[in-house]
């Protein structure tokens, strides 16, 4: 008999797309689909690209033993599709390149490689992801910290409100730390829909 998964944390249906959900990481259910989009050349800002299953697991199981930094898997109509990590920047080595403010939350996202493109997909789990976050009331602004060689997050995170603040050092990259409000979401949604 296979495990029941965790419940969905968030669930958001999309018009003309589907549904996509939010569930924590199942370190044994996950760890090989993950392993699989870590090693996708695509995913090479993940740091995990010559990563064995066994490296992943160890990872993931590095991230859950934290206390202050989870994995969630995202779903598309029930099928693995997308990775969201949050974590709280105070105990994260971004936490010590910028003054860190309560109701500050770091994600990371990473997209799985498509069954079948999609037009307007990752935009859609970047705001299921946002909402996720906003929907703890204790969520005043997410920050992010790609890597500068990244310019295709980077264009995403500004299409979803992200301001760039600095550059700044990381133990393995240089990134554009960068920061989003509520207010800013907000008004990054409505100048999204009106084109």
């Amino acid at each position: 008999m296979p495990r029941a998964l965790p419940e969905p944390t968030h669930r958001r249906f999309v018009a003309g797309l589907g549904t996509l959900s939010l569930r924590p990481f199942d370190l044994g259910a996950d760890v090989r689909t993950l392993h699989s989009w870590v090693t996708q050349p695509y995913a090479r800002y993940w740091g995990l690209l010559n990563a064995s299953v066994a490296d992943v697991h160890a990872e993931y199981q590095r991230i859950a033993a934290t206390g202050h930094h989870r994995a969630f898997l995202g779903e598309h109509d029930g099928r693995p599709a997308f990775l969201m990590e949050r974590y709280a920047p105070a105990h994260d080595p971004v936490g010590q390149v910028y003054d860190v403010a309560p109701g500050d939350v770091g994600m990371h996202v990473l997209v799985g490689p498509p069954v079948a493109p999609i037009a307007g997909f990752t935009g859609a789990v970047f705001e299921t992801i946002m909402d996720s976050l906003f929907s703890d009331p204790l969520v005043d602004r997410v920050v992010v910290e790609p890597d500068v060689r990244n310019s295709k997050i980077q264009a995403l995170n500004a299409r979803m409100g992200f301001r760039k603040h600095s550059i700044v050092a990381l133990p393995d990259k240089q990134a554009w730390l960068s920061f989003c409000t509520r207010d800013q979401y907000a008004d990054a949604l409505r100048m999204n829909e009106a084109g």
